[in-house]
C-alpha cells in the first residue's frame, strides 16, 4: 500500500515524468485505498454475524422468535377446556381448539356450537365480569388470524346476534374487570374472552380466547405417527 502511495511522488524535478502520468498514478492509488477500506468493513460485518447467521444484537433463536409464531400440535378441545377451566358441554357440536406460541404471549382458542337454549344455560352458568356486551358495529377490518386457523371467521367481525365479555372461572364474577376489554389479559386470574354468536334461529356458536405467558401451560404430546411393531 505504501509503495503505491509513494509511486506518484517525483524523484527529482528533472525525472522526465509528465504531470498527466502523475495524476493517473495518484487516482489508481486512491482507488486501491477505497477498495481496501470496503473489504475491511465487510470483514467486520462478517465477524459480527458469528459465521452462522447470528448478529451481534442477539442469537438466531431470538431472531426466529420475533419473526413469527407456531401453532402447537396435538391440541384437543378437552385439553384446552382444562387450561381455560371452562367446560365443553356434552351436547356441544363441532368442538375445535388451537394453541399459538409466540415470544410475547401464547393464545388458546376453543369453540363449539350449542342450541339456543343450551347456550343461554351455558352463559348463565359462566357469567362475565360485569355484564354481557353487544358490539356497536362489526369490526370489518379485523384481519383473519386466530379463529381463521380453525376455519372460522373472527368473532369481532359479527354485530348481529353477538354478545361478549370476560369470564373468570376462578374469581368472583361480580368483581369489575381490571383489564380493558380491548387489551390482552395475561393476569393470574386466567380470564377468558367469551363471544356468543347466535348465527341461526336455533343455534349459537361459543368462541373462547385466552392469553397466557409463554410456556405457562405444558403442551400435550402429539400422537406418534409411527406404529410400534
Amino acid at each position: 500500500m505504501n509503495d503505491l502511495l509513494h509511486a506518484h511522488t517525483p524523484r527529482t524535478a528533472g525525472a522526465g515524468r509528465s504531470p498527466g502520468r502523475g495524476r493517473l498514478v495518484a487516482r489508481a492509488a486512491a482507488g486501491v485505498l477505497t477498495a481496501s477500506l470496503a473489504l475491511t468493513a465487510c470483514g467486520a460485518q462478517a465477524g459480527g454475524a458469528g459465521g452462522d447467521g447470528r448478529t451481534s444484537h442477539g442469537s438466531g433463536r431470538e431472531s426466529g422468535q420475533t419473526s413469527g409464531s407456531t401453532w402447537a400440535e396435538g391440541i384437543t378441545p378437552e385439553w384446552m377446556s382444562r387450561q381455560m377451566d371452562l367446560p365443553v358441554p356434552a351436547t356441544a357440536q363441532s368442538p375445535k381448539a388451537a394453541y399459538e406460541i409466540t415470544s410475547r404471549f401464547d393464545t388458546g382458542l376453543l369453540t363449539f356450537t350449542l342450541t339456543r337454549s343450551e347456550a343461554e344455560a351455558y352463559l348463565k352458568e359462566n357469567p362475565p365480569k360485569g355484564r354481557w356486551l353487544e358490539p356497536t358495529s362489526a369490526a370489518t377490518d379485523t384481519k383473519p388470524h386466530d379463529f381463521a386457523h380453525l376455519g372460522l371467521p373472527e368473532p369481532e367481525t359479527f354485530k348481529a346476534g353477538m354478545r361478549y365479555g370476560y369470564v373468570c372461572p376462578s374469581t368472583n364474577a361480580s368483581k369489575p374487570p381490571e383489564t380493558p376489554a380491548d387489551t390482552y389479559d395475561t393476569t393470574d386470574e386466567r380470564c377468558v374472552r367469551l363471544y356468543a354468536h347466535a348465527y341461526s334461529p336455533t343455534r349459537t356458536r361459543i368462541y373462547l380466547r385466552a392469553h397466557y405467558e409463554p410456556g405457562i401451560s405444558p403442551l400435550p404430546v402429539p400422537p406418534s405417527s409411527s406404529t410400534p411393531h
